[in-house]
């Protein structure tokens, strides 16, 4: 790596050719489903830019005919905004949507689990994730479709996802690009103002954002993380963005310590050779 480009990190380096990056995605959901020989896709849609612009996308690709949707909000959590857009974008799309509210099936795991602590709103939610990934898969196998997922690279390096929850998918078309991009793909797709602007948010409880929790925000996130890619140190990436070391270091531990996240079960090899 020479030196000038070490300490430079721009927004500009993430610009993408919108119009060829979704005819590949699309083409990717395209042969993909033909090949596992299903009927089509299933998006569970939740209000936010990630799953609007991988709906828009499975759209493109397949027809709204061969799409199903779901939303699965869940009473005093789930903003009725967050419900309002989803149904503004499935007309949109013209496709057809159910919305499955799963707060009765929380208070009865809620009274079930023996070690329920409330101030653990993480492992809680991380249950609600895995649930409406049941709910999704109960439809696609229903139907016999695959079940198309909406995380973004910046999530995925990050861990910032449901391990067997929304990270729990068959395809998941929009996993190397990061949020930057996303919102580059949205423009070009003419999703919704209303989700464009909004914060980002895993629902798992009032008020949460996805920057808050992540610790910065997403574009600093996203040049940390190609950073990363590019093979800087976490000093020349603090220095080309002139952030605090503490805050790149962070991310660093955070992408490592999530390693499980992204692979599949480990299996111990027991060789049938004697000796």
């Amino acid at each position: 790596m020479d030196f000038l480009s070490i300490f430079m990190l721009n927004l500009s380096d993430l610009i993408l050719d919108s119009a060829k990056t979704i005819e590949k995605i699309e083409w990717f959901i395209l042969q993909e489903i033909r090949k596992s020989g299903l009927n089509g896709a299933l998006l569970s849609v939740s209000g936010g830019i990630d799953s609007a612009v991988a709906l828009a996308l499975a759209v493109r690709a397949l027809g709204s005919h061969r799409i199903r949707a779901v939303t699965l909000p869940e009473r005093d959590i789930t903003p009725e905004r967050d419900v309002a857009d989803v149904m503004c974008l499935v007309r949109r799309l013209d496709v057809t949507c159910d919305t499955v509210e799963i707060t009765p099936v929380m208070a009865a795991i809620r009274e079930a689990l023996p070690l329920f602590d409330p101030s653990d709103r993480v492992a809680f939610g991380n249950v609600k994730s895995r649930v409406r990934m049941a709910f999704s898969y109960y439809y696609a196998n229903s139907l016999r479709y695959m079940v198309i997922g909406s995380s973004n690279k910046t999530e995925w390096m990050t861990g910032y996802f449901t391990k067997h929850g929304d990270g729990g998918v068959d395809l998941m078309p929009l996993a190397d690009l990061y949020k930057n991009q996303i919102r580059q793909l949205a423009a070009h797709l003419e999703i919704p103002e209303s989700i464009m602007r909004k914060a980002p948010s895993a629902g798992f409880w009032p008020g949460q954002t996805d920057e808050e929790e992540l610790g910065t925000d997403y574009d600093t996130l996203d040049l940390i993380l190609y950073g990363m890619e590019k093979g800087m140190t976490e000093q020349e990436i603090a220095e080309a963005l002139k952030k605090d070391l503490t805050l790149v270091k962070g991310v660093f531990d955070r992408v490592r310590a999530n390693e499980h996240k992204r692979r599949l079960p480990l299996i111990l090899r027991l060789s049938t050779a004697s000796g």
